[in-house]
Formats: C-alpha cells, sequence, structure tokens
C-alpha cells in the first residue's frame, strides 16, 4: 500500500472513530441534562421493551465517568479495528452490537444493560481472533499489540461486581470472535 492510500485510511478510520465517540458523549449530555432518563433504554433481558436497548445501549452509559472509562479503549481497540477499512469496522460494529445485544437480552440478568463495554470487548474478540484466523502478520501484529495493552480485558467477562454487566462484556467479546471467524479470508 502507497502512502497516499494508507493516508486516506488512517483519515477514514480517524473519522469514524472520534464521530463514535462524539456521538457517545453527545448521548451522554443528552443523559446528563434529562437527570438519567435515557437509562431506561438500554437492554432490559427478556421484556419486549428491552429490545430498544439492542441497538442503542453501546451509546447510552450511567455516569461521566462511565463514559470517560469507556472512551480510551473504545479509541484504541475501535481504531485498530477501523483500520482494516471501513466496511470492515462498520460490519465488525453493527454485527457485535446485533448479535451481542441480542445474547444479552436472552441470557443476561434481570436489570437494565448499558455501556460501550460490549462493543469495546467485541473489538477485542474480533482483533484476537482475527490474527488466528487470518494468521498475516498484520493481523498477528494486531492481536499481540492487543493481548500486550487490553489482555487484561479477558477478567471483564466473569461476574465481578454487581453494576458491572460481565454478560455484555461476556457477550459482545463471543460476537467478536464469530465476527472473525465468519469473515474467513474475504480481505
Amino acid at each position: 500500500m502507497t502512502a497516499r492510500p494508507m493516508m486516506a485510511r488512517l483519515k477514514t478510520s480517524a473519522s469514524l472513530i472520534l464521530g463514535a465517540i462524539v456521538l457517545i458523549w453527545a448521548v451522554e449530555l443528552v443523559n446528563f441534562l434529562s437527570v438519567r432518563q435515557l437509562y431506561s433504554l438500554g437492554i432490559l433481558p427478556r421484556r419486549l421493551s428491552g429490545l430498544i436497548g439492542i441497538p442503542l445501549s453501546p451509546f447510552i452509559h450511567g455516569s461521566v465517568s462511565h463514559a470517560m472509562v469507556n472512551t480510551v479503549p473504545f479509541l484504541v481497540l475501535g481504531g485498530l479495528v477501523a483500520l482494516r477499512g471501513k466496511r470492515v469496522f462498520l460490519g465488525v460494529s453493527v454485527f457485535v452490537i446485533l448479535c451481542g445485544g441480542a445474547a444479552l437480552w436472552l441470557f443476561g440478568r434481570d436489570s437494565y444493560h448499558i455501556g460501550a463495554s460490549g462493543l469495546i470487548f467485541g473489538y477485542f474478540g474480533y482483533l484476537v481472533a482475527r490474527g488466528w484466523y487470518e494468521r498475516s502478520a498484520a493481523a498477528i501484529l494486531a492481536t499481540l499489540l492487543t493481548l500486550f495493552f487490553y489482555g487484561g480485558l479477558v477478567w471483564g467477562v466473569l461476574p465481578s461486581r454487581a453494576f458491572i454487566s460481565w454478560e455484555g462484556h461476556l457477550f459482545g467479546m463471543l460476537s467478536g470472535v464469530l465476527a472473525a471467524r465468519l469473515q474467513g479470508h474475504q480481505e
């Protein structure tokens, strides 16, 4: 890849990630100003009203600190996925949101589940699994970087605190791995 297409891909990747982060923070501002009224638009397992949360929950956070904690890993891991191209980033994002969200709706505990962490875990699972399935130098490098900087995320799929949706983390990660598997060698 020459310098010009690489710069174009970097600009597109940066635009996608920054746009998503601006959306998360715009929703956080609305949620803050509405005294957390958007919380009820999260995923509420096995309730019809909770289905709306599947596409919306990654953009809704419980507090400013919750949104801040998710911003950096979203930027880094989402950025690594976005470097694979706009189509891949959007495809993986939508797949993880819908597949992971549906699994969470079916099997999660009876509580509202919100936040971008399920999507972040999906990016983690995707990046690690792409190294395994693709076995190219670039994919293996991305896997190694992901494991080095974010390998500790794996512990987030275990129940630890009542207010943390470990189920969202688990189903997000599994959806990311499945996205990598389904993608095969298409690129």
